[in-house]
């Protein structure tokens, strides 16, 4: 576990805190964290805890929306063939999901399509026009990618087939001439919301498909919690739009899930839940989901997705259950041995780049991710595939992958990405010059000091302010994710009470107390493994948390999920 840097927030304006706090009845410290967040008045504050549906915009002020809209319900009208076409991962098999259950609902000339990881990889493949094209289908509706897909669509076009695009994406240079574009980052579109899902912008699709017929028998809403798995496993920003759908997902999925879902989460044990949160979603349905794409093909997911029987759709759900313990297994071996090279990699301390020939494909990425939480470095995990090394690349917060992997451009044969996360290919022999290069760009970058992960704190709270009240506020901040990441504190001199254990030898826990007479809280660190010996040696500490409730067999305790310790130093300055 790397060593953290903390970095408490700006806190705001005494008194604009405590206006907020008199106007909401809440504590400074919560009133001080909607604050930095944005939520800085009473009718922000009613907004921000009361999401409406009605708070969603127009979809017909997303640009091409009438074009698509008015290009599916003709092809209805004249009974033409409709190819549903998405990404293998999460969003994109929610998006296709979604898409073909409301289009089934009013025709069965509709199919889905979902390419293969290995052998098309990402994106509006040729293969998959060709399919099109033996279906007799006429319009291809493609889903979370298509906006880079210039050649794949000049071809479909010249096969007759016209392409909707829904993507949300970054375009390139040049938009592919598909018949219509759904994208509020094209240029051109004025849509007030940026950052929505893909599965989103499908969901703003069948709303204005909704609004122009009354042919469809779902209506939007009932989807929503599809909408919800695919912004909580996408990691887009939990703000504007995307929190009001993720907020009726949660209560959607928490009510009346989707059949699919509800066998998702009947296999993942989240069914005896009394309350679902987005937390559940991200590590326990996002990963099956992904799964059948990493293992096999993303076509496994959709089939459990659309079902509509609950017997089936458990059927089919195994499937995909047993493909996630087989990644789990290769994750686990795979880390094992990535971070053993990192080990080795005694003239590279600023980046990781490495390489198996048997490593498998659908875990590279990650993996790179585990080695960073282990090592805080920018990383490329590799492995062979035909004459060339392929993988994926992740980085760390202030190093554009992007941009370095540009530089790098004449030792690989393929790649792309955004800043922090890339895929790319290159010859075997290259990788040593890949590694050589790749860590002195870091290292320069960084200046020649070593980079550190950074926990930001949003406030100082003591102990005794913990209780079943001030939790209620913390829950109804409420769905969290990027934008509105669940609050972190920070506690100075903690002491020790009573031994500490170590669960499953990686997960710390301990039983934490401000002063003699004030409430014990028990703490719990996942995968703290490496505090051990600091927890052993001292009794006072300062730590790093957030608020969780534990409900087990019933009895509710709050407990601090703990993000970092360190020995309380009591000349150290705040």
């Amino acid at each position: 576990m790397p060593e953290y840097l903390w970095r408490i927030k700006e806190q705001p304006e005494t008194e604009l805190t405590k206006d907020l706090a008199q106007k909401l009845n809440i504590s400074n410290s919560l009133a001080g964290i909607l604050i930095q967040r944005g939520v800085n008045s009473f009718e922000k504050a009613k907004n921000f805890f009361r999401p409406s549906l009605e708070d969603l915009h127009d979809p017909f002020l997303m640009k091409d929306m009438d074009k698509a809209s008015e290009r599916i319900l003709d092809a209805l009208e004249k009974g033409e063939e409709i190819m549903i076409y998405g990404d293998y991962d999460v969003d994109g098999t929610t998006a296709v999901s979604v898409l073909y259950l409301f289009i089934k609902s009013r025709t069965n000339g509709v199919h889905y399509y979902v390419p293969d990881r290995y052998t098309e990889g990402y994106g509006l493949s040729i293969e998959g026009i060709q399919t099109a094209r033996e279906l007799d289908c006429s319009l291809i509706i493609a889903l979370d990618c298509g906006v880079k897909a210039n050649e794949a669509i000049s071809y479909s076009n010249s096969l007759g087939i016209d392409v909707i695009v829904c993507d949300h994406h970054i375009p390139g240079e040049y938009l592919p001439e598909a018949f219509a574009i759904l994208n509020p980052k094209q240029e051109a579109c004025s849509y007030p919301f940026k950052e929505l899902s893909g599965c989103g912008i499908g969901f703003k699709l069948i709303q204005a498909l909704s609004k122009r017929s009354d042919q469809f028998t779902k209506p939007p809403e009932e989807f929503l919690d599809f909408v919800m798995v695919s912004i909580a496993a996408d990691i887009v920003p939990m703000t504007g739009e995307n929190r009001v759908l993720a907020f009726y997902g949660l209560e959607k999925i928490n009510t009346d899930p989707n059949i699919g879902l509800r066998a998702l989460l009947k296999i993942a044990g989240l069914m005896e839940k009394d309350k679902l949160r987005i937390s559940n979603i991200v590590f326990g349905i996002a990963p099956r989901i992904n799964a059948a794409g990493r293992m096999k093909h993303g076509f496994a997911a959709i089939q459990v997705m659309i079902s509509q029987n609950l017997d089936e759709a458990m059927e089919k759900g195994q499937l995909i259950q047993q493909q996630n313990q087989d990644r789990k297994h290769l994750d686990e071996e795979t880390t094992r041995e990535a971070l053993d090279q990192i080990r080795e990699l005694k003239d590279h301390e600023f980046s990781s780049v490495i390489y198996s020939e048997n490593w498998h494909h659908g875990v590279l990425g990650i993996v790179a991710s585990r080695c960073i939480e282990k090592f805080y470095r920018p990383t490329i995990v590799l492995s062979k595939k035909g004459d060339l090394a392929t993988g994926s690349a992740r980085s760390i917060k202030g190093f554009n992958l992007y941009e370095t992997l540009e530089e790098c451009d004449d030792l690989l044969t393929q790649w792309g990405g955004h800043q922090y996360a890339a895929g790319l290919s290159l010859p075997i022999a290259n990788i040593p010059k890949l590694q050589d290069r790749f860590e002195n760009m870091v290292k320069r970058h960084f200046n020649n000091i070593p980079p550190k992960p950074v926990i930001e704190i949003d406030s100082e709270i003591l102990l005794e302010n913990i209780n079943s009240g001030f939790y209620s506020i913390l829950e109804q901040m409420e769905p969290f994710g990027p934008g509105n990441m669940r609050p972190v504190f920070i506690s100075k001199e903690l002491a020790k009470r009573g031994p500490h254990k170590m669960l499953k030898e990686k997960h710390l826990k301990a039983y934490l107390s401000q002063t003699e007479d004030g409430p014990v809280f028990e703490g719990i660190g996942f995968q703290m493994e490496d505090l051990d010996d600091l927890v052993s040696k001292n009794d006072v500490f300062d730590v790093v948390y957030s608020i969780i409730e534990n409900n087990f067999r019933g009895e509710r305790k709050l407990e601090l999920e703990i993000r970092d310790m360190k020995k309380f130093d009591n000349g150290a300055k705040s």
